[in-house]
């Protein structure tokens, strides 16, 4: 995926993905999602579960070169649907590769 960056003309993928955050998705949001999931480790956001099937909080991994660091844990980022846990993830990492702020 490297040297792929993400066309304002992909936007239309924003609402395939809110619309179907989890299964198969179309080869265009596949290209993004790659992107989005083979970033550096450093910083890169995760979801964490909290209770199986039921609670999920958002969480930053460290550096790989400090072995042994926990993650960054964002307490104030809880959700009860992973759903709505991988939207979050997606509006980040959207904000990441774009500039751009997604809204609910």
């Amino acid at each position: 995926m490297s040297g792929y960056k993400i066309n304002p003309a992909d936007k239309h993928l924003v609402e395939e993905f809110r619309a179907k955050p989890i299964g198969l998705h179309s080869p265009a949001l596949q290209k993004i999602l790659n992107l989005f999931r083979g970033e550096a480790i450093e910083g890169k956001y995760v979801l964490v579960c909290t209770k199986p099937h039921e609670q999920w909080v958002l969480a930053q991994l460290p550096s790989p070169n400090r072995r042994g660091e926990p993650l960054k844990m964002h307490h104030n980022q809880v959700f009860h649907s992973i759903e709505d846990a991988e939207w979050e993830v997606f509006k980040l990492r959207w904000h990441k590769y774009t500039g751009e702020h997604l809204e609910d």
